[in-house]
């Protein structure tokens, strides 16, 4: 399958530049921030390693290390006094709607607008004549900005680029955001106030002169933590303990169970490799002759997915890739009952905006108290006390407002050839290219919660941390065309004629899946209720791991409730636990309970002689599971900064982040309640991604030796393979010099009780 991949270009053999010079500082500036991960905003949270700067590193050497530029429990005092006027002046800048009173002249960038603000604080200035004159004249460019001010603070030009490394990781959630922004926001890089990594580093730096001018202590404090971190215990070893309890039992399992041949199924259900998928799997599958299978929950679709009602428009595949085409979705009705859907949509956005106005200006407040005050107060105790209640009487006043209608994708913007190469690319990608069933659906996955700023880092990764109903339909469509089951056809992959393709969308919280077809049939009212079976037992597992329980047959309004309740701090356990991405037929992890500690991608070698699906697996959805586990794994092991800290205490700041109190970092990772089950019990085991490929080692070794990403991972130690032998049966595990011993066996159960 062919994607469009966002790569960097390679860096061309060039002179080398002063290092006083603007062309000097401008890379110094590029390599200072090659040690910050990429932080989205909270309106499509994607997973990221913390530690991603670091990864061209051996993992042993890159944990002492983060500790000394991330862990660090108490800064230089000075320094705390330029973090909160650089924190002040970002959250104006960065802000995307919640301010009532706008920063003024955002359009001309970060630097630009703040030099000409900066004069009218006096918190910098502290209204000396010098200070104000010297702000009054800071040069228009910010790479002589930086240069400047390093000169005055008397930076070593050989220690520059380390100073402003330093700079960027004693706040690094800001640096972070800055890095999304400027290397992957995609369609956000034309955003309406720009910036650029020199203009934070610029105005970072003026601050610094003006509050802490013998700012050069910070490198010998940074030596001095350095030399304490790398004097520890090895950190490496805490993660290897659970990390055998764990593999030395998966692989056990994997080794004894037989591959059979392909068979018949009444119908085939296609899910994301989430790990989340993986109870739900087992539970649809033992309602009847079920076959699944796992895949990217983008579906192979590069897409940017267009409303044609409310306008909204978002990339919707892995941020790994660049969206090839924009796909508008409509409802599926009459022109009348389109416009009809536009005005309820605008009626709804009037009176939100509306309230938003009342709520936030400066005198209106009183009012609105005065008013609404008694509905208000009613309101919150409904929602508190009775949340499903609240929840139907919500879903009734919105659908009086806008009735719900379906949508459908317009499939005129992907020319033939490329309906063609998506679908065969995906069919081969999953090994389903023959024993189709009647009825093959596509299901994607997302999230419904109340009350939770994280609410879409519980959406699809793979959608860009959006919703994949979308995709899914997409697919489904292109599958459905005659004239590409024909291309199909004529490329050997035979599709019967009564075979027909379905989208689906599982709500993870609530274990509900809906099928979005628009005729009915005996199949798919079959399917439907064995998905209401599968849902109750689904619903039944996961509250056990919530230490909550149901009265049979409630488990499913159960979970529903929960996602109902506003003041619920953990809807759903997410991704907690995943560690393993298991790469093969299903039949390898069929009728085994994994916990939902797996994410399970559906693949079949001998579909795949030229290796080319299996480099695809390995280099796009195993490295955004790489980048999911270690988010998890960091924001565990220090939750303060990795992770997200309490959602007790959290505020939302500019609709972009959260910050602990109201003048903190930007909190980059996962809350406290994501991975912990008290406030201090982990719940989620930190230890390292084990992917599992059931292919020939040859060709595995070929492929790692053509791609950097993987002899990286691999061969850094921060993802660990295993080759399940196709012809023995035999387990072999890749070593850190990247060549293969058998793996030792531990012939028991993967439980939560042999991984404690």
């Amino acid at each position: 399958m062919e994607t469009a991949v966002k790569t960097k270009p390679a860096r061309k053999s060039k002179p080398p530049v002063e290092l006083g010079t603007t062309a000097g500082v401008a890379e110094q500036v590029t390599r200072s921030f090659a040690t910050i991960a990429p932080f989205w905003p909270l309106k499509n949270l994607i997973a990221v390693n913390p530690l991603q700067g670091l990864e061209d590193l051996p993992v042993e050497e890159a944990l002492p290390l983060g500790r000394a530029y991330f862990q660090r429990a108490t800064l230089p005092g000075p320094l705390e006094a330029v973090n909160r006027q650089t924190i002040k002046w970002l959250q104006v800048f960065f802000d995307d709607g919640q301010a009532t009173l706008p920063m003024p002249l955002r359009h001309q960038g970060l630097y630009a607008a703040w030099r000409q603000l900066a004069v009218h604080d006096a918190a910098l200035h502290q209204h000396d004549a010098q200070r104000v004159a010297w702000l009054t004249n800071l040069p228009e460019n910010p790479h002589q900005a930086i240069g400047d001010c390093l000169f005055q603070l008397d930076i070593a030009r050989a220690e520059r680029q380390q100073f402003m490394t330093l700079l960027l990781t004693t706040l690094p959630g800001w640096a972070a955001f800055v890095r999304y922004r400027t290397d992957w926001a995609g369609l956000d890089a034309h955003h309406p106030h720009p910036v650029t990594q020199a203009d934070y580093l610029a105005l970072r730096l003026v601050i610094t002169r003006l509050l802490w001018p013998e700012a050069a202590a910070l490198l010998a404090w940074h030596r001095q933590a350095l030399a304490q971190e790398r004097a520890q215990p090895a950190a490496l070893e805490q993660l290897l303990q659970a990390e055998r309890a764990f593999q030395q039992p998966l692989l056990a399992q994997l080794a004894a169970q037989p591959v059979q041949a392909p068979r018949a199924a009444a119908a085939q259900v296609v899910f994301c490799i989430d790990v989340r998928s993986e109870a739900f799997r087992r539970a649809l599958e033992a309602t009847g002759n079920y076959q699944t299978l796992g895949f990217a929950g983008f579906f192979g679709v590069p897409v940017q997915i267009a409303d044609a009602v409310t306008g909204e428009s978002y990339a919707s595949c892995p941020v790994l890739l660049a969206p090839k085409h924009t796909v508008t979705e409509a409802p599926c009705c009459g022109p009348a009952e389109q416009e009809q859907d536009r005005r309820g949509y605008g009626r709804l956005t009037t009176l939100k905006q509306l309230y938003q106005s009342v709520k936030y200006t400066f005198t209106t407040p009183f009012a609105l108290v005065e008013g609404l005050g008694l509905a208000t107060g009613t309101w919150m105790g409904l929602r508190s006390l009775a949340p499903g209640l609240a929840a139907g009487l919500k879903r009734r006043a919105a659908q009086a407002v806008r009735k719900p209608v379906a949508k459908t994708p317009s499939l005129s913007p992907l020319p033939l050839a490329d309906q063609c190469a998506y679908a065969e690319g995906a069919l081969r990608l999953m090994g389903l290219t023959d024993h189709f069933a009647p009825l093959v659906v596509f299901c994607g996955h997302g999230s419904t919660t109340q009350n939770n700023a994280y609410a879409t880092a519980l959406d699809c990764g793979a959608c860009g941390g959006r919703h994949g109903a979308p995709n899914a339909r997409i697919l489904a469509g292109i599958l459905n065309t005659p004239a590409v089951r024909e291309h199909l056809y004529h490329n050997g992959i035979v599709i019967p004629e009564a075979t027909r393709f379905v989208a689906a969308e599982h709500n993870t919280t609530t274990d509900e899946v809906t099928l979005f077809a628009d005729s009915p049939s005996a199949a798919l009212e079959a399917l439907t209720q064995d998905l209401a079976k599968a849902r109750q037992a689904t619903s039944r597992e996961r509250l056990g791991r919530m230490q909550q329980t149901a009265r049979p047959g409630q488990e499913a309004r159960n979970t529903w409730l929960r996602a109902q309740d506003w003041a619920q701090v953990r809807p759903e356990w997410g991704l907690a636990r995943n560690a393993a991405f298991i790469v093969g037929p299903r039949d390898l992890t069929a009728n085994r309970n994994l916990e939902g500690r797996a994410f399970l991608h559906s693949y079949d070698y001998t579909q795949d002689p030229t290796g080319s699906a299996l480099t695809t697996i390995l280099t796009a959805p195993m490295v955004v599971a790489e980048w999911i586990n270690t988010q998890y794994l960091f924001s565990t092991l220090d939750n303060v900064a990795y992770g997200g800290g309490s959602k007790v205490t959290q505020n939302i700041t500019g609709k972009i982040g959260i910050m602990q109190g109201n003048a903190s970092d930007l909190m980059t990772g996962l809350p406290l309640q994501s991975v912990y089950a008290t406030d201090d019990q982990a719940y989620h085991q930190p230890q390292r991604l084990l992917t599992v490929v059931y292919a020939p080692r040859p060709r595995l070794k070929d492929i790692i030796s053509t791609q950097p990403v993987l002899q990286k991972l691999f061969g850094n130690g921060w993802v660990q393979l295993a080759c399940l032998d196709p012809e023995t049966n035999t387990p072999y595990l890749l070593t850190r010099d990247l060549a293969w011993q058998p793996a030792p066996l531990t012939p028991h159960p993967v439980t939560a009780e042999a991984v404690a």
